[in-house]
């Protein structure tokens, strides 16, 4: 009798501890499960998105990205019939895709990032000495836009400045590289920044408007020549050593470099005194694509990543200013001195870009 108890007793605990391990493994596959989303970003976002740490961080709260880049203007040409999101570098481009596709608002903009023009010491201490721009004795300064609009309009050289002459590099047309406004969202932006600053402070508002800058606008995009699609690769090429004096690009992609503790020689940052922001906006496709734009833009951890990838997030400018705070000699923090443009209405600004690229 002792033996057949001990006999079914032994089955139960055997059958007990089968349906312990089954439970623990539908558990342990349930909380690893990740839903996979598909999206388009711009290319400035590409290394954020392929940080181990960030591809952890999703994983962590169920998601898995698959990504492509394209141009944030370009996207509204892309049929994204199959995707979860879009992530373009600016809202007005963002607006345009969520009428397309009726996407309900608001949209999520996790961070941002003001754009910047990149020049070497040399010629930011020449564009100071001509009063195009203010430089302290190091660090950061402040472009003087309606200054340079004003050069640009004249057609004025780097010869032309007094000391540039002790710099072999500076020479040619003055002018600053950007992408190109049709395709990039950086190039737009300049445009309406400079449209702004050259119109007398009014945000461009249809046709009429255009036509009052159109020149100048043409001017400042046909003296580049080929243009770059990409802010990475003309960034990367001033790093290099190679490309224009003046290079326009987003702070992220300094502050980025800052962070990871990289060189960057005699880089110095000139903040527009007028310029325009880059605002990330998720176009959700998908209820998917919703809640990863609103984990961007919520989760601690995120948004600290988003911080070492240099974007601001949106919302407080505490976690910016404390991650950046061994980097101030090339960061102006606070954006001290530094004036928001309005941008132009989609339709508006895309016509400002064709007219511009002629």
């Amino acid at each position: 009798m002792r033996r057949i108890v001990a006999i079914v007793l032994a089955v139960f605990l055997i059958g007990g501890v089968a349906a312990a391990v089954v439970a623990g493994r539908e558990k342990q596959d349930k909380s690893t499960a990740t839903k996979t989303v598909l999206g388009v970003i711009g290319s400035e976002k590409a290394e954020f998105f392929a940080d181990p740490d960030v591809v952890k961080a999703l994983a962590a709260k169920g998601y898995t990205l698959k990504t492509e880049t394209s141009g944030s203007w370009a996207m509204e040409g892309l049929d994204l019939k199959g995707y979860d999101f879009a992530f373009p570098s600016s809202q007005a481009p963002a607006d345009e895709l969520a009428a397309k596709y009726g996407v309900r608002q608001p949209l999520p903009r996790p961070f941002y990032s003001p754009l910047v023009v990149v020049a070497h010491r040399s010629a930011a201490g020449v564009l100071a000495d001509n009063g195009l721009a203010t430089l302290p004795a190091e660090g950061n300064g402040t472009f003087k836009m309606s200054a340079y609009l004003k050069a640009a309009a004249a057609d004025r050289t780097w010869q032309q400045l007094k000391g540039a002459e002790r710099h072999g590099e500076l020479s040619g047309t003055l002018f600053i590289s950007t992408t190109d406004p049709t395709s990039s969202n950086s190039g737009a932006l300049y445009l309406a920044a400079a449209s702004y600053v050259a119109d007398g402070g009014r945000v461009a508002d249809g046709t009429a408007a255009v036509n009052r800058t159109a020149p100048l606008m043409r001017k400042l995009i046909s003296v580049q020549g080929a243009q770059q699609t990409s802010t990475d690769a003309a960034f990367r090429d001033f790093i290099s050593g190679v490309g224009n004096p003046l290079v326009l690009v987003y702070e992220s992609q300094v502050a980025s470099l800052l962070a990871q503790g990289q060189d960057v020689g005699d880089l110095t940052v000139l903040y527009p005194d007028t310029t325009a922001n880059s605002d990330h906006t998720v176009v959700p496709l998908t209820e998917e694509g919703r809640a990863l734009g609103e984990l961007l833009s919520t989760d601690k951890e995120l948004r600290k990543l988003a911080v070492r990838h240099g974007f601001r997030p949106q919302g407080t400018s505490a976690e910016f200013t404390a991650a950046t705070a061994a980097h101030t000699t090339y960061l102006n923090q606070k954006l001290t001195g530094v004036r928001q443009s309005p941008v132009p209405a989609s339709k508006v600004l895309h016509e400002m870009a064709r007219r511009a690229r002629g």
